[in-house]
């Protein structure tokens, strides 16, 4: 492993510290959900059934993008071959699941997120429902990638959410706003009589432009 050991530390403490926003965050209950990030062709996990406040330093676990553990004597999140599935197919370089609650309600509900805010360009477009299967199955992470496919993050039926991005940070962020939509479409189409408005594709598209410019892009040029 070539790797340096203080990298790899720190590497931990941000994915433990992620971990546990999950669940700061009312994103996951108990030891539901995990977390991942790799780095080159190792991949740090969290373990399997450990509450995260008690995940320390010496409890870095990490796997090969074959799944092979290579650090660590806990056993591995069970949803990983969805995180392996994620870097085998993508450029991601960070994995936030979970289970989070008005997510998990749309999942049962309707084959895609109807798009009610353009923050849906931000993870790709309309965000799609995975086909329910068993959680940890190889079945389910193939469900995943297609529901995937030129999406930043999905949901997964009667199960929860899956979102990458280039950072812990931004993976978690697509999560939030992923379950932010959510709540807001299950409180809009909960009003008796209403219908509520969604986006069109040219809408959404147009978004998608503006959101690739947005932030300081250009900060040294004042």
């Amino acid at each position: 492993m070539k790797d340096h050991p203080a990298d790899l530390a720190a590497a931990w403490s941000e994915l433990v510290a992620t971990a546990r926003r999950t669940v700061t965050d009312g994103l996951v209950v108990g030891t539901s959900g995990n977390v991942s990030r790799r780095i080159r062709d190792l991949v740090l996990v969290t373990p399997s059934g450990v509450p995260y406040d008690r995940l320390g330093p010496g409890d870095t676990t990490a796997v090969d993008l074959e799944g092979r553990q290579i650090i660590g004597a806990l056993r591995p999140t069970s949803e990983l071959p969805m995180h392996l599935t994620v870097y085998r197919t993508t450029t991601a370089t960070a994995v936030v699941h979970t289970h989070a609650p008005c997510a998990t309600a749309v999942s049962t509900l309707v084959p895609e997120l109807p798009p009610v805010h353009y923050m849906a360009a931000a993870l790709g477009g309309p965000v799609r429902v995975a086909p329910y299967a068993l959680y940890g199955s190889d079945e389910l992470a193939a469900n995943m990638g297609e529901a995937l496919r030129d999406r930043t993050g999905c949901l997964l039926e009667n199960h929860g959410t899956i979102t990458y991005g280039d950072s812990l940070d931004q993976a978690l962020d697509r999560t939030a706003q992923l379950e932010w939509m959510c709540r807001v479409w299950l409180a809009a189409s909960s009003v008796p009589g209403r219908t509520p408005n969604l986006l069109s594709t040219g809408q959404l598209d147009e978004a998608a432009g503006r959101l690739r410019g947005y932030g300081q892009q250009d900060r040294d040029q004042g």
